[in-house]
């Protein structure tokens, strides 16, 4: 997707978590270099939580969000729970870790946003 889209506006942006089943459990630096080994060429931040009392506020906010709830409450249940956000700031999709965004039909979803 974001070799795809990134021209036309297309923004992704990588938070690695620890808090689904510690699969994230090395420091900046492992997490930058097995990033780099997979070719990532979006922007990965510093390791935070997504739920729980330490959330970070942008997580709080777009589990808030009415299109940013989940189907079975707001917690985040596992990695790659994926948002998409408007060039405006408003969430438009949650995807859960199944969705896959690079399907035909959410792909138009992300045309739309860009």
């Amino acid at each position: 997707l974001h070799a795809n889209y990134a021209e036309k506006g297309l923004r992704i942006l990588g938070f690695p978590c620890n808090q689904f089943g510690k699969q994230e459990p090395g420091d900046e630096a492992q997490i930058k270099d097995f990033a780099a080994s997979y070719n990532v060429k979006f922007d990965m931040f510093s390791k935070i939580e997504v739920n729980g009392d330490g959330a970070h506020p942008l997580f709080k906010w777009l589990k808030e969000q009415p299109k940013g709830r989940g189907t079975l409450g707001n917690a985040i249940k596992w990695n790659f729970t994926k948002f998409l956000i408007s060039r405006e700031g408003h969430v438009v999709k949650r995807f859960s870790p199944m969705d896959d965004p690079g399907h035909e039909h959410q792909k138009v979803l992300i045309v739309l946003c860009c």
